[in-house]
């Protein structure tokens, strides 16, 4: 199995080294706190961090560790990033305690998919290797499955990168053949059916697309970003 991407590591290894990747995006000159996130309509990085804070709160809460600070409804991206890096040693805790269960794989996607959301959004490389692609393709890939088996749909392979997903019930009818990073796109909700589409299928992958839209996630009616070239 090529590189990082697919070295098993502890939920609280692959969440904190999505708040730090944060930390040093949010550092670049282009990630001023109205900057829009394209992959998130109506977002802007401010939005984002919120969001990751708001998510750390919750999961300290339902854990039952003592009551975290919450920051002012008024407070800037910067302090609510100090706020992330403050909680996150808590959670951290809390991760590594539960590592392998479902709650802690989707803080860490959630996490992953919206540090590749910024960094689309400032302009920052996306990186070719990262430690939270195993955790997250496996949730994915899991819900993907579940959608597919909820329309009613034969299965679906998915070959990425030397590891392979059947997602659904029974013998797969088609086969997605893509990089781990498109993978997670498309299955996140990033990539539009046209780029769906346009990706490498062993057969035509229309009657799959109404899959595409499970839980929080739905493709944009417009193209989202670039598909990556390798």
């Amino acid at each position: 199995m090529p590189g990082t991407s697919w070295v098993r590591v502890t939920d609280d290894v692959a969440y904190r080294t999505v708040r730090e990747n944060f930390a040093a995006l949010l550092a670049e000159p282009g990630a001023g706190a109205d900057v829009r996130l394209p992959a998130c309509p109506g977002w802007t990085v401010r939005d984002v961090v919120a969001h990751m804070v708001d998510n750390v709160v919750a999961a300290l809460r339902q854990a039952s560790v003592a009551p975290p600070e919450v920051p002012a409804a008024d407070a800037s991206h910067r302090q609510l990033l100090d706020a992330w890096l403050r909680l996150g040693e808590g959670l951290d805790v809390h991760l590594h305690a539960n590592d392998g269960e479902r709650g802690p794989a989707v803080l860490v996607m959630d996490a992953f998919t919206h540090e590749v959301d910024l960094r689309y959004a400032i302009g920052a490389p996306v990186p070719a290797e990262h430690v939270a692609y195993r955790r997250s393709l496996g949730l994915l890939t899991a819900g993907f499955g579940e959608s597919v088996r909820a329309h009613g749909l034969p299965s679906v392979r998915v070959l990425c990168d030397g590891v392979e997903w059947v997602c659904g019930t029974g013998a797969p009818a088609v086969t997605l053949v893509a990089s781990r990073h498109d993978v997670h796109r498309a299955l996140a909700g990033r990539r539009s059916h046209a780029q769906l589409t346009a990706m490498d299928w062993s057969d035509d992958p229309e009657r799959w697309l109404p899959a595409f839209t499970w839980g929080p996630f739905a493709p944009p009616a417009e193209p989202g970003d670039v598909l990556s070239a390798g």
